[in-house]
């Protein structure tokens, strides 16, 4: 056990605990007080994750031997009482108290993309709703961020904070700018700057991408439900632009659900690309509260419930889900019991609201 000095006492220094990954062996060590999720990111070894709140339930793995614990002040809220009696964490809420070995498969890394700190230049700020802001960000000359389309990037703030948003386009040749769309929350750190004081030429840092959310591997054929609600369009917005851009021939339903008629900040572009692409992306906006003045003479409810409405047999499609994490842990679900969608086949990127 390593010792230091704090004020002249001699302090002892937990060890570091050893992580093995099953089934492919691969080992890394934690610190204390550190997330099982964040000292594999810290080496290099890239796991299942989005939220990193305990939110979404991506990073759900168990632990075949040792002790771990719930970190001070995390809520695993994705995780029930019954996967919790049978060895089940998740490791973005999770210390090691002892040695572990967990049974979660490392996520090969994107080819060619790595994690940067970057600055940016703010280039254009644009009100797509009330409460809505699309920022466009410039890198450095000759600092194109490299990504895949579905990853998100982190702002960095003050005092070690930092706030996490989608990018809304796929990287592609001659388009180094990186779009975000993001939502006003009422005494938000970050958004009450970007509805308040940020102007265009005002310069910030990021980090990124970061995130496992997307279609990477370009080779299925498999229908596709591609599911959002509010901000959660951003990164299903980069899905489709990808998926233009590639020539893609595989069938698209997309789904878009919020609560009146101004949440659907870019219903025009929908109705563009379901034009354009017509026989190979159809375009079903849901609203859950449309009031009579907006003259809504589209489908309301629940957006996920509109899928279910249309397509009774999910067991071919891949679904990629991204926005509220209740809407997502419903369609999740919900398609499974009723639909008979493959687990596998679910793809998903909860949007989490940081206070503060």
């Amino acid at each position: 056990m390593q010792m230091t000095e704090e004020a002249g006492v001699a302090v002892a220094e937990a060890p570091a605990c050893a992580i093995t990954l099953l089934p492919s062996g691969k080992s890394f060590t934690s610190h204390a007080g550190e997330s099982v999720l964040d000292a594999a990111l810290r080496q290099g070894i890239l796991l299942p994750h989005q939220c990193k709140t305990g939110t979404c339930g991506a990073c759900r793995a168990r632990v075949v031997d040792g002790e771990a614990a719930c970190l001070p002040g995390a809520q695993p809220a994705a995780l029930s009482a019954e996967e919790a009696g049978q060895g089940m964490h998740l490791l973005c809420c999770t210390q090691a108290t002892s040695d572990l070995r967990i049974e979660c498969a490392e996520i090969p890394h994107i080819p060619g993309i790595a994690v940067r700190k970057l600055p940016v230049r703010v280039t254009a700020l644009e009100r797509l709703a009330p409460d809505v802001m699309r920022v466009l960000l410039q890198p450095p000359p000759g600092q194109r961020l490299h990504y895949a389309a579905g990853q998100y990037v982190d702002v960095l703030l003050p005092g070690n904070r930092r706030r996490s948003y989608s990018l809304a386009t796929p990287a592609r040749e001659g388009q180094e700018q990186l779009e975000l769309h993001i939502r006003h929350l009422p005494g938000g750190l970050f958004t009450g700057q970007v509805f308040g004081r940020l102007k265009a030429r005002d310069v910030l840092r990021i980090e990124g991408p970061f995130g496992t959310f997307g279609m990477h591997d370009g080779a299925s054929t498999a229908p596709a439900i591609l599911l959002a609600s509010g901000t959660g369009f951003a990164p299903i917005k980069a899905l489709v632009e990808q998926l233009l851009a590639t020539g893609s021939q595989r069938p698209v339903h997309l789904y878009w659900g919020g609560r009146k008629r101004e949440d659907l900040y870019q219903h025009a572009l929908c109705l563009e690309w379901a034009q354009a692409l017509a026989g190979r992306l159809a375009y079903v906006p849901v609203l859950s509260d449309a009031p009579a003045s907006d003259g809504w003479a589209g489908r309301t409810g629940w957006v996920h419930e509109a899928v279910l409405q249309d397509h009774a047999d999910l067991s071919q499609h891949e679904v990629y889900a991204c926005g509220a994490p209740a809407m997502v842990e419903a369609a999740r679900r919900d398609f499974a019991a009723r639909a008979g969608m493959r687990a596998a086949a679910f793809f998903a990127d909860a949007f989490v609201a940081q206070p503060g």
